[in-house]
């Protein structure tokens, strides 16, 4: 029994390495504040021509219905020349498109960025083989060094 018990709790302490992510959730620590962090995240998308279509900062809005939240910041953007053909391989991925990227604090004060994994959401719509998400994945991951890297 205290061998089942350490094998969970060394797992649930890596779990915790990776920010407790969620399943298909890539997140990275960053190194730097909520708003920097995503500035430079959209400096980044930018720089690539991508459309920014919102930046939707969640703790300003429960604000405004008198409730408290730490700073979390939400980044919506993306371009039809990545996301038609994902949505070619099923039409359905389109419910997960445009492109989002979350950052925020959590309770020890640490940031994270986290956005869904390009693979987890071609499985989810049952095209795993889908030829451009590989490329999807791979500036996603780009953004993020960028956003949270020193």
């Amino acid at each position: 029994m205290k061998l089942i018990l350490a094998v969970v709790f060394a797992f649930a302490l890596l779990g915790s390495a990776a920010g407790w992510s969620a399943e298909g959730l890539v997140t990275l620590k960053s190194l730097h504040g909520v708003k920097e962090t995503m500035d430079r995240l959209e400096t980044a998308v930018k720089g690539k021509a991508m459309t920014i279509f919102a930046r939707i900062d969640h703790a300003a809005g429960a604000a405004k219905v008198e409730k408290k939240l730490r700073p979390t910041t939400l980044l919506i953007f993306g371009n039809p020349q990545g996301g038609t053909p994902f949505m070619e391989c099923s039409q359905s991925v389109g419910i997960d498109l445009p492109l989002k990227v979350l950052v925020w604090q959590d309770a020890g004060g640490e940031v994270w960025l986290g956005y869904n994994d390009p693979a987890y959401v071609a499985q989810r719509h049952s095209v795993p083989d889908c030829p451009v998400v590989k490329n999807i994945a791979k500036a996603l991951a780009g953004f993020a060094q960028q956003a949270v890297a020193k």
